[in-house]
């Protein structure tokens, strides 16, 4: 996840609406999987694995980040959580990539290199931001390095022996007012972040907006802010 959205919002990332809403894409996008042992790369403080701890039966969650100062154990609702600088080989049987395949130059590598940690059967969930006529001064503070369309981020995941289960945009509700917000934008390079802390009304209000697109979540493949893509490795 970005950790400079996280520095932004503090204590209070687990009550802002976008925060909410894609921990419960996130949940939609792997109901039915029953994943045991969670793999977050790239986790900063393990926010989705932690929510997947408390929401689901998922037993375990290995963090993994270049960033954390030293190797550390915690807990979330009984369940161990380990926070990590890096890792061998794992029986970890759902990976989480959120938000962070558009911040490394070569994103093919980084996924063939997970991929080859974790045992054939284990599901892959990606997101990424979306669009790149959506370029704006918040990806150059957020250091992106690219936008993607659906297919372009699937053919990543394919190109690094990955099989397509399902992909699909989210934030497809509030798409057009953050359009116009970013194309607004698009002509400046200087680094500013478009998330902002909410009172509680706004954030009710965008919650309820993007809870009232789950129900076609699985088949949005038009337009959002977001793409998600869940994929298995053969």
């Amino acid at each position: 996840m970005d950790l400079k959205e996280e520095d932004i919002l503090g204590a209070d990332i687990a009550r802002h609406w976008y925060y909410r809403s894609k921990a419960a894409a996130l949940r939609r996008a792997v109901a039915g999987l029953e994943p045991r042992r969670l793999l977050d790369v790239g986790a900063g403080s393990g926010f989705f694995s932690r929510h997947l701890l408390v929401e689901t039966a998922a037993e375990s969650a290995l963090c993994v980040d270049i960033g954390y100062p030293a190797d550390r154990d915690d807990s979330v609702a009984g369940k161990p959580v380990r926070y990590r600088r890096d890792i061998g080989p794992t029986d970890c049987d759902l990976v989480l990539m959120m938000d962070v395949l558009e911040h490394v130059d070569d994103d093919r590598g980084l996924v063939r290199h997970y991929a080859g940690k974790v045992p054939s059967g284990a599901h892959f969930l990606v997101t990424v931001p979306a669009f790149s006529f959506l370029w704006s001064g918040h990806d150059v503070f957020l250091e992106h390095k690219r936008r993607y369309r659906l297919p372009e981020i699937e053919a990543v995941l394919r190109d690094a022996g990955l099989e397509i289960v399902r992909g699909t945009y989210y934030f497809g509700l509030v798409f057009p007012l953050a359009a116009v917000v970013r194309l607004a934008d698009r002509n400046t390079t200087e680094p500013r972040s478009s998330l902002k802390k909410h009172g509680a009304f706004a954030n009710s209000l965008l919650t309820a907006i993007c809870a009232a697109e789950l129900p076609l979540f699985p088949i949005n493949r038009l337009a959002g802010l977001s793409a998600f893509v869940l994929a298995r490795k053969p």
